[in-house]
């Protein structure tokens, strides 16, 4: 795990060493951005069974609560042509609580009692590069669409006294991805942002609304509301959750 983590820091130092040394070539217009996104998240729905065909399903939300979180997001865009870009999407996600199960549970090779104090941890890291088009651009309408590579880092650990258990998942996942920006009044935009894909044992949707309103040519704020919904149905696995933030936002356009 440890090196997998040097090895995606080391590959986006290159990336971005990469995209620095053309972008002294891109000429005025701007063609990279980042963006920070940081607000309280919080979970709805987030019921869990590990493994999915032999353990006890059980509401990782109501042993915890539903929050607020603390929550953030970091993306870098890199517009390369006119209508080609690349993005880049750190996301983590974490939730940590202490509450009571409210039947006996068989988790991950653990048994845990009802009634008694649990701890749980729940994470669901995301890393993700994407590829974007812009197939539309007038009328003060900008529509983008692609496909998106996820690489994702889980897990589920739970804790009573003298019994631990941790399920932990690593793996990646293929993601459509489409981007409507409309700039409806001088230095404002709207936003609609989406990517997922539904098949097979699982599915996944990550949609947000936001508002920008640019400070300078170059600074921007805004904020929104973002909703991370999806799940896995397997032996090994069984996880759906869905989790909604409130966010506020700034970025840097050059």
């Amino acid at each position: 795990m440890r090196h997998q983590k040097k090895t995606t820091a080391a590959a986006l130092v290159v990336l971005l060493t990469l995209v620095f040394a053309v972008s002294t070539q891109a000429g005025e217009r701007k063609r990279l951005s980042f963006e920070l996104e940081a607000g309280p998240v919080w979970q709805s729905k987030n019921d869990v069974r590990i493994p999915g065909n032999k353990g006890t399903e059980f509401s990782f939300k109501d042993m915890t609560g539903e929050g607020p979180y603390a929550a953030g997001r970091f993306t870098f865009v890199w517009d390369f042509k006119e209508r080609h870009g690349l993005r880049f999407i750190a996301a983590p996600l974490r939730v940590e609580g202490t509450g009571t199960l409210t039947q006996p549970v068989s988790f991950a090779g653990g048994n845990f009692a009802a009634g008694v104090s649990t701890k749980g941890k729940y994470k669901f890291d995301t890393y993700r590069l994407g590829y974007r088009w812009l197939f539309y651009d007038k009328n003060a309408w900008q529509l983008r669409g692609g496909a998106t590579l996820l690489l994702r880092d889980a897990e589920i650990k739970l804790e009573q006294t003298g019994v631990t258990a941790t399920d932990s998942n690593v793996g990646v996942a293929p993601l459509l991805n489409f981007t409507a920006d409309w700039a409806f009044a001088n230095r404002w935009t709207a936003t609609v942002d989406v990517e997922g894909l539904a098949g097979g044992p699982g599915r996944a949707l990550d949609l947000a609304l936001k508002v920008r309103y640019d400070l300078t040519d170059n600074w921007s704020v805004g904020g929104g509301y973002r909703t991370l919904e999806g799940g896995v149905d397997t032996d090994d696995v069984y996880n759906f959750s869905w989790f909604n933030y409130v966010f506020a936002s700034v970025g840097y356009r050059f």
